[in-house]
């Protein structure tokens, strides 16, 4: 599994090995109150629909989102916050100013 991880912050995305059917699980991880109330990742992947992929609790406390892509994708994406603030995973580059950009393994 890949990570990447800003350090002294929990955002963090998971990327599994490509499955033999060709797709690779992408996991999105957020901590729990930051920000404060729900939160959804929103991306090429789910033609940028806000209530595709919300982040749900998980047992450590984290939130979390998980989407099946493509093996070799590359998806741009954001998160979208309560009261409709876009913001982007600063652990995910390059950035191009209309969100982070990662590409999955081939």
């Amino acid at each position: 599994m890949v990570e990447a991880e800003r350090r002294g912050e929990q955002k963090l995305i998971k990327v599994d090995k490509p499955t033999r059917n060709g797709t690779v699980r992408v996991t999105f991880v957020l901590p729990a109150t930051e920000p404060a109330g729900a939160v959804s990742v929103v991306g090429d992947f789910n033609g940028w629909d806000p209530h595709a992929h919300p982040l749900r609790k998980r047992g450590n406390g984290a939130r979390s989102a998980a989407v099946s892509v493509p093996a070799g994708a590359t998806l741009r994406f954001r998160y979208l916050a309560e009261g409709g603030v876009w913001f982007d995973d600063e652990t995910a580059a390059p950035r191009d100013g209309q969100g982070a950009t990662i590409t999955v393994p081939g």
